[in-house]
């Protein structure tokens, strides 16, 4: 059952914190594992996410943006999804979207190399961007339907924890202390909580463009699923290596599918 319309905005609120602030605070924990134990869980952290964004894009947000009373057809949620698919794209060329979670990809290795701060404010600001229209996409989910912001809280959680644990890294090697890297990490996910809050009062009087907000959601989840993350998968090509990889996939799917199910 969800919440009255009173309470909805403080629900918004506290999902987007955990989309948001507790993504950077389990990063900052993760980052205290030993080199080599946590060289050899993030891929695996990524495979789960992977799993978790798809099944959270054509598992709850495209079927709630086609239901009765949405009030988009077919076509235009195909327009969307592809309009989505390639503004993310776009962004990204712009090095405005971050969702790097390999050291060694170009991005990564660039600003390693330079070790300035400049390099470690880029980031911020790309992070800051980036959560502040993940908090616009929670905040759409749970005015369509509060079980729905559940499980998009859930798929942005998934995978800001690998993106949060790259970012840090980038931080440190810019020359960031780790407690101002951890303090400016926090401080840009609170965009996530400002998106969302800013979401809530510009949609309430406009409910007509949160399906289109929904679909722009799905496309933001398959585009990090697959640009970004499918083929750091294919660095590590090893039989063993990728029967692990498509276990960890199907099981953030199947997490998705279930937590969907068990909240309707």
């Amino acid at each position: 059952m969800s919440p009255p319309i009173e309470s909805l905005l403080g629900w918004i609120i506290v999902f987007s914190l955990i989309g948001g602030i507790f993504s950077a605070i389990a990063a900052a924990v993760f980052l205290l594992f030993p080199d080599r134990i946590r060289t050899a869980m993030l891929p695996h952290f990524v495979s789960f996410a992977i799993g978790a964004l798809l099944g959270a894009a054509f598992l709850a947000l495209i079927p709630h943006t086609l239901s009765t009373g949405s009030g988009i057809e077919f076509h235009q949620l195909g327009l969307t999804l592809l309009i989505g698919i390639l503004g993310f794209f776009l962004m990204e060329k712009l090095v405005l979207w971050r969702h790097c979670h390999e050291h060694a990809c170009e991005g990564h290795t660039l600003t390693e190399q330079q070790h300035s701060h400049a390099a470690g404010t880029l980031v911020l600001i790309g992070d800051g961007i980036h959560n502040l229209v993940d908090g616009v996409l929670i905040a759409a989910a749970f005015m369509t339907d509060f079980h729905l912001g559940v499980i998009t809280t859930l798929a942005v959680a998934a995978h800001e924890i690998p993106q949060e644990v790259g970012d840090f890294a980038i931080l440190l090697s810019s020359g960031y202390s780790k407690r101002k890297a951890f303090l400016f990490n926090v401080l840009a996910s609170v965009t996530t909580v400002i998106g969302a809050v800013v979401a809530y009062f510009s949609l309430r009087h406009a409910q007509e463009a949160v399906p289109y907000i929904l679909a722009i959601a799905a496309s933001s989840f398959i585009y990090i699923a697959v640009a970004d993350l499918i083929p750091g998968l294919h660095k590590h090509v090893a039989f063993r290596e990728t029967l692990r990889q498509i276990a960890l996939i199907i099981a953030g799917i199947v997490v998705i599918y279930f937590a969907h199910a068990t909240l309707h």
